[in-house]
């Protein structure tokens, strides 16, 4: 079997831990929207397909980046989604219940815990950040074009092309 990358195994329990209380929310709506009636046979699959899908998973930085974070929950919709389609379900439900689950996922956490998430992801900080990788891509992508990218504080990015 292929290697987990370290950062994740360290976090493996977490993660894991997380797609349980996904699939114990998704329950009821894999019901109803996915048609589906064996869950206990669903989420082990779910929960098998997440084992290959965390081996697929490249690093990207550890805590030193803001994308593990994302690619760690984005683990657990790909583990989803992989087996819903072996199942039949539509693309718009799978996207339907991957969304009312994060969803209410998300809304498990405190609102005081949620509000200080947002404000650290976009503080003033990260904000610049986002500003200085909007000018590479656009710098690397359009060489040849004549572009100004406005780094000013406000929330807007314009571009000018000739």
């Amino acid at each position: 079997m292929a290697e987990i990358h370290p950062f994740y195994e360290t976090h493996r329990g977490a993660m894991e831990a997380a797609m349980r209380q996904r699939l114990d929310l998704a329950e009821a709506t894999l019901r109803e929207r996915a048609l589906l009636s064996n869950i206990d046979g669903i989420r082990q699959e779910v929960m098998d397909e997440f084992e290959i899908v965390l081996t697929q998973m490249p690093y990207v930085g550890g805590a030193a980046s803001r994308m593990s974070d994302f690619f760690m929950r984005l683990m657990g919709f790909m583990a989803i989604g992989r087996v819903l389609r072996r199942h039949g379900v539509s693309l718009p439900v799978i996207g339907d219940i991957e969304r009312e689950t994060y969803k209410a996922q998300l809304l498990t956490v405190p609102e005081a815990e949620r509000l200080a998430s947002g404000r650290q992801f976009m503080s003033p900080e990260n904000q610049t950040w986002l500003r200085e990788q909007a000018v590479k891509a656009t710098r690397k992508n359009f060489p040849k074009t004549s572009s100004t990218i406005s780094l000013s504080r406000a929330p807007a990015i314009t571009l000018n092309s000739a």
